[in-house]
Order: C-alpha cells, then sequence, then structure tokens
C-alpha cells in the first residue's frame, strides 16, 4: 500500500484531455526506456483525443502528479474474459519518470488501477512486462503472477489486411 507520504506528496487523477500532450511525451519517454526508436512511438495528441476521451473511449489514463508535475502515467482499458464471464482490466503501459521513482508512485498507480479494478467488478488486471525490466518483481512484489506459460501474438498491419480479404466483402459487420 503506498505509503501516506506518498498519497500525501503526490495525487493520483484520470487523466484530461488537456493532458494529451504530456502522455504523448510520456509514451516518448517510455519508448526511450524499453530501448525502442522514438521513430517507433506514432501516436499523436490527436489519437489520444480521440481514444481517450472520444466516443467510442477505448482506453483511459491514470497520472501522479506533485505541485503540477506529472510524475507518471497508466493507460489501460477492459479486456474480456469468456471463461469468467466478465471484463478485467489490461493495463497497456506504466511509466515512471526517472525523477519520481523510487517514491511510491508506481504502487499509488497500480493501487489506484486496484481501486477501479474493483469498482467495476473486474476479477483481473492483466499486464505484459519485458523479460528484462525490472519493474518485474515490483509487479511480483504487488503479489502478481507470471503467467509464464502464455505466449504473446500479434497480426500486425499487412497480416490483419491479408487475412481480412478472406473474410469477404463485410457487408455482415455491424460495429463501430
Amino acid at each position: 500500500m503506498p505509503s501516506s507520504k506518498t498519497a500525501d506528496r503526490f495525487r493520483l487523477r484520470p487523466a484530461a484531455p488537456a493532458d494529451a500532450a504530456e502522455i504523448v511525451a510520456m509514451v516518448r519517454e517510455l519508448a526511450l526506456f524499453e530501448r525502442e526508436p522514438l521513430s517507433s512511438v506514432k501516436v499523436t495528441e490527436a489519437d489520444i483525443l480521440r481514444d481517450c476521451f472520444g466516443e467510442p473511449r477505448r482506453c483511459e489514463v491514470l497520472l501522479v502528479e506533485r505541485e503540477g508535475r506529472v510524475g507518471g502515467f497508466a493507460l489501460y482499458f477492459h479486456n474480456y474474459s469468456t471463461w469468467m464471464g466478465r471484463a478485467g482490466l489490461y493495463l497497456e503501459d506504466l511509466f515512471v519518470r526517472d525523477w519520481a521513482r523510487g517514491s511510491g508512485v508506481g504502487r499509488l498507480l497500480m493501487a489506484g488501477l486496484a481501486r477501479i479494478a474493483a469498482e467495476r467488478g473486474c476479477p483481473r488486471l492483466d499486464l505484459w512486462v519485458l523479460h528484462w525490466n525490472p519493474a518485474r518483481a515490483f509487479y511480483e512484489k504487488l503479489g502478481m503472477i507470471d503467467m509464464a506459460d502464455w505466449r504473446p501474438y500479434r497480426l500486425e498491419a499487412g497480416g490483419i489486411a491479408a487475412l481480412a480479404k478472406e473474410a469477404g466483402d463485410g457487408s455482415w459487420h455491424q460495429g463501430p
């Protein structure tokens, strides 16, 4: 649990549209931390405004700040477990800036996500973490389980387009 000192010094809050530029900046900082080239970050302020604050709302963001200075963020969205018949939360990214690391900010963000999951009746909170990331120990201390038996798979744009052609003209599709 975050110490009362952390809670006194830092404020947890949902992001607002005015935070879009700050969120994009932290995504870029996260890419550098994860040893990725900045050219791999495609997200724009317009993307954040559309997907975090538009309709339909595709994701949400929690921020932690101190004296108006943002120290970290968590971007999350609902997933769904067919086995449990319930929506869960999926944490796409959690990032804490250098100046705020070691101060309980990451734990405060995770506590905020846990509160949201509990309030919404979500039985699970899922995330992925890079195998070399020292945050793995942090997540395990929180009680998270390494799902090593599960392997991630991804289909990217070219593969999506090629496979989508097999579905026909799409006249049956009813969705956003």
